[in-house]
């Protein structure tokens, strides 16, 4: 998480929270059917939109953001504040590596030439 992040994070539950106001934000992977997966996603041979590298093995819906918003708006998370939540399918804990999942996972052997050595 970046500093700035950090600092926005830490002033809106410091200066919200006192008085009953909740801040949490939603961050979106690849949402299908929306401007930014149009734009920015890649499409298979197919025409298909790519899950490969999605660990959850789609992409995700519209419907995957409105839930995650009426669970943030319910009784059931009256005690999170201050909190990114990534609905993504998994796609961000990977994405640091930069490995084709789940092939990664299945067999190391074949990405093997993909890692640097250390020196």
């Amino acid at each position: 998480m970046s500093e700035h992040r950090k600092d926005r994070t830490y002033m809106s539950v410091q200066h919200c929270t006192i008085k009953g106001i909740r801040s949490n934000v939603i961050a979106p992977g690849p949402i299908g059917g929306t401007e930014g997966m149009d734009r920015l996603g890649t499409k298979g041979a197919d025409g298909l939109q790519n899950i490969r590298g999605i660990p959850a093995g789609r992409v995700g819906d519209v419907r995957d953001i409105s839930n995650t918003t009426v669970f943030l708006f319910s009784d059931a998370a009256s005690f999170i504040t201050g909190h990114v939540i990534v609905v993504d399918g998994g796609n961000e804990h990977l994405r640091t590596f930069g490995l084709p999942y789940p092939e990664a996972v299945l067999d190391p052997q074949s990405v093997k030439a993909l890692i640097k050595p250390r020196l």
